[in-house]
């Protein structure tokens, strides 16, 4: 079905659905890579006015990506809920983007209608939505998961403790892990990024921070993000293994890429349960996106790389996770080219992500050749701070030595607990005061040599 809008006397066509969602995205440079970008503001403008008239009902009968030949579209077909659809169903694009800026659209109403939203639905109506918008609508939604501790409850901000090593060498991993903990960062997860993807390496590294994680009594949960396919084989061999961890992409060719499919995401799921490692009923899984990914892979078809990721969140949302991020500029500014696009991107991946039922965070990083600084990085933290973010990424100084891209400091949350008033997850907060890190109003007090005195003569920090 073709699509078409009048400026000045000007007709602009769109060819198909998918030509005119990319038509109508703000400007980014992975669009204009892939060669499905408006030609400029006027064009972009037309698509929006278009895309504004389409009535939802549209995304039901058109496909950006056939089922026949993908099961990311089966899934999102068969998550479809027509019950929770209804209160919405007569609306148009522009419609709806008034219907969740109404007061009365609250988080009892957001979350109601959640399955019946489809990824492509959510995606149209943030391309004609401003940042506050973007920021105002998030805000309301809450979507709590649970481990050992609860995240995302309204007016808190958990944090990734991510103490990469370049080599994984452990007692690296072990001082930076206790590094983040005496500024208050990990209560989301202590998660680890390994430089390779050996199953003995693996292993390794759950055991090391589980090992710090009881030491501590620390009320969080610990993961190694590795392939999950090794993360299936330390369980079968009896690892400590907190969350299954997985990137995610928009289309089966990309996971392909990836080296997953549905079933095996499934299967991992099952793997985590098995292990009763958290409190009963907890998510076990853990999956991260960004921009881009379906792109980098020629795996886009001709979709927008926005629309592409937020169909990832139908993979993520499927198995029911403790923890989503996007990794919003970490792929480069081939997709991302500068700050403005970066916080732009990151505050509709969080946006998508929640109206699709997601526990959304967002590792708040650039590349060191993208055209973008840490004031960038200043400023969507604050903006997702407002938009109630479930958790952020945090690493030593802000610099990531494994991955070598910036990312935020254990500092930037302590900006957002002191000046922000976003404390940590409450059973993490109570452990930070017991411990003597915080005080009765979150305020950091402890000393450097707090956590490692408490770690008496451990190994940890050994040779």
């Amino acid at each position: 079905m073709s699509y078409a809008t009048t400026i000045e006397q000007t007709v602009f066509r769109f060819t198909d659905l998918k030509d005119l969602l990319a038509k109508a995205t703000p400007e980014r440079s992975g669009d204009q890579l892939a060669g499905v970008a408006a030609s400029g503001p006027v064009e972009r403008l037309a698509a929006q006015m278009a895309l504004a008239d389409l009535p939802l009902k549209a995304f039901l009968q058109e496909e950006v990506i056939s089922s026949d030949e993908d099961e990311v579209s089966r899934l999102i077909a068969e998550q479809h809920d027509p019950v929770a659809f209804a209160p919405v169903s007569s609306l148009t694009v522009g419609e709806f983007r008034e219907w969740l800026l109404k007061p009365e659209t609250d988080q009892r109403v957001l979350e109601a209608v959640t399955y019946g939203l489809t990824p492509e639905m959510v995606a149209a109506v943030s391309k004609i939505m401003r940042l506050q918008d973007l920021i105002s609508v998030a805000a309301k939604r809450e979507v709590v998961t649970r481990f050992r501790n609860t995240i995302g409850l309204r007016g808190r901000l958990s944090t990734r403790n991510q103490p990469n090593h370049p080599t994984d060498d452990s007692r690296g991993i072990a001082a930076s892990a206790i590094d983040g903990l005496l500024m208050g960062s990990g209560d989301a997860v202590i998660g680890v990024n390994p430089a390779t993807d050996g199953l003995n390496d693996y292993i390794r590294i759950v055991s090391l921070l589980d090992e710090l994680r009881e030491r501590l009594a620390i009320p969080a949960q610990t993961c190694c993000l590795g392939h999950v396919t090794t993360a299936i084989k330390a369980v079968e061999a009896g690892a400590p293994v907190d969350l299954m961890f997985q990137s995610v992409a928009g289309s089966q060719k990309a996971n392909t890429g990836f080296g997953i499919d549905l079933s095996l995401l499934k299967e991992a799921q099952e793997a985590g349960r098995s292990l009763r490692r958290g409190m009963p009923g907890a998510n076990v899984t853990y999956f991260e996106t960004g921009q881009g990914a379906a792109l980098s892979a020629d795996a886009h078809f001709g979709v927008d790389q926005q629309t592409m990721e937020v169909r990832a969140y139908a993979v993520a949302r499927e198995f029911d996770p403790l923890l989503v991020n996007t990794v919003v500029g970490f792929i480069g500014p081939e997709y991302l080219f500068n700050g403005k696009q970066i916080i732009r991107a990151g505050l509709e991946d969080h946006f998508c992500g929640k109206l699709l039922g997601l526990p959304m965070g967002v590792d708040v990083c650039y590349t060191n050749h993208a055209d973008a600084d840490q004031e960038d990085m200043d400023a969507l933290l604050t903006l997702l701070c407002a938009a109630n973010v479930n958790f952020v990424i945090t690493v030593p100084g802000a610099d990531d030595i494994m991955l070598n891209y910036q990312s935020l400091s254990h500092h930037d949350a302590i900006y957002c607990r002191e000046t922000l008033h976003r404390p940590p997850a409450p059973e993490f907060e109570r452990w930070l005061q017991e411990i003597g890190l915080t005080d009765a109003g979150g305020a950091l007090i402890g000393k450097p040599a707090l956590l490692t005195g408490l770690l008496g003569n451990s190994d940890l920090l050994g040779a």
